[in-house]
């Protein structure tokens, strides 16, 4: 490092406020409670449609009405203040009025996965402590499967058609009838989640704080076993605070339309942290509507309902955007009113950015975070006309270190394990003291496990993570690296990159490949790598598959990936 970049990382601490447009504060106000956000929100935006499923929308009132409802039924079966309610749904219209209604309650909010396995699901719920699971019909014969393991008092049952009126009646049919993805399923005594909606909405006021416990968000578990992130209100809330702030400015509507309403297309799961804050919670404080897709991995259906849409705002991982841009019919969708595109959970790749682009005339704007920190830390400027490459600034009142293992501040472009401090970074992991400790320094920083290098202006580019890096004969090889390299030769749609073991190297650069091109073979790639990468980079091993094992959200498994390999011996 030279002397001027070790000066200025000295007496800069926070190099990215320089550069932070010209509306954005660099420290944020009470951020309130999201029990106030969610009232406020249905009071002052009460006749606008406030979520869209299936071609159907309801208002903020009518959502408001539904979440009051099931706070009041809560109530009335007994459920106080802090105790822990599952939601077991996709992004379906009764999804966020549940829990809407929960938060309004005082109740935590657990956020299932519906493609759990029943040990899966029993894990994060008995883990959590959960009174409650509302489960949606079509995954209610896991819960059954489960059963015998749960600890669970009481389950009801949601169905896709909920709070749609009339055409929930036709949804459903097709639904059970039509595409019967319906399995049947035994759990009695469960009670049906239209019956709880539709009853008296006179909930009993609570007094939510901001140390109140708003979510346990468990994480993604692609690394391991998924822990619980114990997320406050003052966590949440400020977060929605936070982008408020940062995104706000650039959603002003147009002159003279006091009308204009944004629409977040919401085809990452609500279940998701980024998807939960970003496209339901932050959507509430503009007053915005969530046009919600219930299942996004059918790309031509997801088309089909762009092409019908209106929208202003989208979100999504890199795979998402990929599988998007390359459908044939996606080119024909409406971009005009697109401010930008949103990305996050995982990389995205420079040539699925550009290509992004190409053909929405929009680019991608990516952030950074966990399910730890609420989860947005850093964000690019809204401004941008081409992607970045980084992961832009640390939002108001977050700070961002770049640290050695031992936890010593690395100088400014140095890589190193990325740590975050502010007020959206949670209170600790669920019952897990053990493992809160070994996340959060002694000054407040939360060690986020990912490696990323800040640049002068306060830029963060994200590396890789750490525990997905190959080590081959004593080199740092970064997955990202290679799988962007990969990602720009046109017969390839998608890759995975892993270290397997090597008796020569420690470990070997093993890359798994999607093809777009049928005729593409390895040693083509290999090849290609070799112009753009070190000899210990390019991937000594390259197995094409026709798919790559990936979450719920379209992160891929590269965890996934190494035990196939070990498996098979």
């Amino acid at each position: 490092m030279n002397a001027t970049a070790a000066t200025q990382a000295k007496h800069e601490p926070r190099p990215w406020l320089a550069h932070y447009p010209p509306a954005v504060p660099p420290e944020i106000g009470d951020p309130g409670t999201l029990a106030d956000l969610i009232a406020r929100a249905c009071q002052t935006y009460g006749t606008r449609p406030a979520f869209e499923s299936f071609g159907k929308a309801i208002s903020f009132a009518e959502t408001g009405r539904a979440a009051r409802a099931f706070a009041a039924w809560l109530q009335a079966q007994g459920y106080r203040k802090g105790d822990r309610i599952a939601l077991m749904m996709p992004n379906i219209l009764a999804y966020p009025a549940t829990i809407f209604g929960a938060l309004l309650g005082g109740y935590t909010v657990v956020n299932v996965n519906p493609l759990y396995t029943a040990r899966e699901l029993a894990h994060q719920l008995n883990d959590s402590g959960a009174r409650v699971l509302v489960v949606i019909e079509n995954f209610a014969h896991v819960v059954e499967e489960a059963k015998p393991q749960l600890k669970i008092e009481r389950v009801v049952v949601a169905t896709a058609g909920d709070l749609m009126g009339f055409k929930g009646h036709i949804v459903n049919f097709v639904a059970r009838r039509i595409k019967k993805v319906v399995k049947p399923f035994n759990l009695p005594g469960f009670v049906p989640l239209a019956t709880v909606l539709a009853g008296s909405d006179a909930m009993t006021p609570v007094t939510v704080t901001p140390d109140d416990i708003a979510f346990l968000q468990y994480t993604g578990g692609t690394t391991g076993v998924a822990k619980g992130a114990t997320l406050s209100h003052r966590n949440v809330a400020s977060n929605v605070e936070q982008c408020g702030l940062w995104l706000g400015w650039a959603l002003e509507p147009p002159l003279g339309r006091s009308d204009y309403q944004h629409v977040m297309v919401t085809a990452l799961p609500l279940y998701h942290i980024f998807a939960l804050t970003c496209c339901c919670l932050f959507m509430l404080r503009i007053g915005a509507k969530g046009l919600l897709i219930a299942n996004p991995r059918d790309i031509a259906g997801f088309v089909k309902t762009l092409k019908a849409s209106r929208f202003t705002l989208i979100s999504g991982v890199n795979t998402l955007y990929n599988a998007l841009a390359n459908h044939p019919e996606f080119a024909q969708v409406n971009f005009d009113e697109l401010r930008f595109a949103v990305s996050g959970g995982m990389a995205t790749q420079a040539a699925v950015a550009k290509h992004w682009k190409a053909v929405t005339g929009r680019p991608i704007i990516e952030g950074y975070g966990l399910s730890e920190t609420s989860p947005v830390a850093t964000i690019n400027r809204p401004d941008i006309s081409e992607f970045s490459g980084t992961v832009g600034y640390p939002l108001s009142s977050t700070e961002v270190a770049i640290r050695d293992a031992e936890g010593h501040d690395l100088p400014i472009g140095e890589s190193g394990e990325i740590c975050i401090r502010g007020p959206q970074v949670m209170v600790g992991y669920w019952n897990r003291p053990d493992e809160t400790a070994k996340v959060m320094s002694s000054d407040g920083y939360f060690r986020s496990g990912d490696i990323g290098v800040m640049q002068p202006d306060g830029q963060v580019r994200i590396v890789d993570r750490m525990k997905d890096m190959v080590l081959v004969s004593g080199f740092n090889v970064y997955p990202n690296e290679v799988e962007d390299v990969l990602a720009t030769h046109p017969g390839v749609l998608e890759s995975a990159v892993v270290g397997l073991p090597d008796e020569h190297s420690g470990e070997a650069v093993t890359a798994f490949v999607v093809r777009r091109d049928p005729e593409l073979t390895a040693d083509d790639l290999r090849a290609f790598c070799k112009e753009s990468l070190t000899g210990y980079k390019v991937p000594k091993q390259i197995f094409f598959r026709e798919a790559l094992p990936k979450t719920n959200v379209g992160k891929v498994l590269r965890r996934a990936l190494r035990e196939e390999v070990a498996s098979k011996g």
